[in-house]
């Protein structure tokens, strides 16, 4: 494939954007090569700048359950632009996202939009620390919760890709109040908390995990942490910003029956728009201002742009009982297909896959968590996240995220993503 013209605009883009992208994993550092730059989208595919056609497996990293410039979504948006884009005001649009989503996800009242996955965690810690009156939060290596300074301790996706995992910038203060488990280890979380005996206010987990590639969480992992959280006093919670109206309609505490204490989303919840959003029981969100005490603010959030495509969005999901049986189906199908053509080609991997999240990682071993994780061969992913790109498919460049699966994808799609990792596994 020809990519001249994307070349060209990268190269301008450095002149005046921090390493050419306004998001690092864009850049392609992790896999070389040059940036690809998309001109437009549609169902399952991607179409860039110099005219080539890309099945998409990032999907805006999660967003796109029902594919790129799906009608209703679009629909929706143009519609409420013509009445005007930001008013800094309530609107009724914002009170029915709200009731649909608190409708749709067990164990919550309240719900508060914000703008991003990174602000709904940040401001899920705030209420955290805020209602437990403690400080300090465990979190998991290799689980990303954003780029603000308390997640930025051992994160994961792009952080792991450049080798920074402890971002300058980041005070010794901040750093002392983030302590580090390792994922899907139940004794290690639990020596933390009897380390820190009533100073901890909450664990924030990717309940699955996808940025060191999707990692399941084990049996009894999540109902450990829920048990531990329950006996001491914390907040148990999960960050469904990649997970939340995806796996299931109310996620992951619906598809693992566990219930956490607060929820975070983004992603789906926005319709592919800049929206984010943190959800619990009423005696915890009634903290927040103007409320309670603990103060969270923002002048766009709730934007009706936003909003109107993250009701088209979940109203569609909501309206479809069968879609995320149609995901898990594609995403099985896929999976079978991709491990009988690594196998037929002696191919070193492992596939990790839950629901439409599926990763592939070039170990043999069973990867569990960011030490396993990181374990894989990253020479291999790079062959084979260029030689997909020359056979016309679009994964993650970076060995540790995960690929999002699209109701769009037909079951064509499919079987040529098959028979290109094939043609492709043969020159490894």
């Amino acid at each position: 494939m020809i990519y001249q013209r994307s070349s060209q605009l990268f190269a301008e883009a450095e002149k005046v954007i921090p390493g050419g992208v306004n998001s690092p994993v864009r850049a392609f550092k992790a896999v070389g090569g040059t940036p690809i730059f998309v001109k437009s989208a549609k169902g399952a595919y991607l179409y860039d700048e110099d005219g080539n056609r890309l099945i998409d497996y990032i999907n805006s990293w999660g967003p796109m359950v029902l594919g790129h410039a799906f009608e209703p979504v679009v629909e929706a948006v143009v519609a409420k632009a013509k009445l005007g884009t930001s008013f800094g005001m309530p609107t009724e649009l914002e009170t029915q996202i709200a009731a649909l989503a608190v409708s749709m996800v067990p164990n919550i009242d309240k719900i508060r939009f914000v703008n991003s996955g990174t602000e709904a965690c940040m401001s899920a810690i705030r209420l955290a620390r805020g209602y437990t009156k403690r400080d300090k939060i465990i979190k998991f290596a290799g689980c990303y919760h954003g780029h603000s300074d308390s997640f930025l301790i051992q994160a994961g996706s792009g952080a792991i890709t450049f080798g920074s995992p402890n971002s300058p910038g980041v005070t010794e203060g901040t750093a002392k109040d983030t302590l580090l488990a390792r994922y899907n280890d139940l004794e290690n979380v639990a020596t933390l908390i009897e380390a820190n005996k009533n100073e901890i206010a909450a664990i924030i987990v990717e309940p699955v995990a996808g940025n060191m590639g999707c990692i399941p969480p084990q049996k009894g992992f999540l109902e450990g942490l829920r048990q531990l959280c329950t006996d001491n006093g914390i907040q148990l919670i999960f960050d469904e910003v990649m997970t939340g109206f995806r796996l299931a309609k109310g996620g992951v505490q619906e598809l693992y029956g566990i219930q956490a204490d607060i929820v975070c989303f983004g992603k789906v919840i926005g319709g592919g728009l800049p929206v984010g959003a943190f959800a619990a029981r009423s005696e915890i969100m009634n903290h927040l201002a103007p409320l309670g005490p603990v103060y969270q603010a923002g002048t766009l959030s709730g934007n009706p742009l936003a909003m109107a495509a993250g009701l088209a969005m979940l109203q569609a999901l909501n309206n479809d009982p069968a879609i995320f049986q149609r995901l898990e189906e594609k995403t099985a199908y896929l999976a079978a297909g991709i491990d009988r053509v690594l196998k037929a080609n002696n191919v070193v991997f492992t596939i990790n896959r839950v629901g439409s999240m599926i990763s592939v990682h070039f170990d043999a071993n069973p990867v569990v968590d960011f030490q396993s994780a990181a374990k894989g061969d990253n020479d291999t992913f790079k062959k084979f996240f260029h030689g997909l790109l020359q056979e016309g498919i679009y994964i993650a460049p970076s060995a540790y995220e995960t690929w999002f699966i699209t109701d769009a994808l037909t079951y064509e799609d499919l079987d040529v993503t098959i028979q290109a990792i094939n043609t492709v596994s043969k020159t490894f």
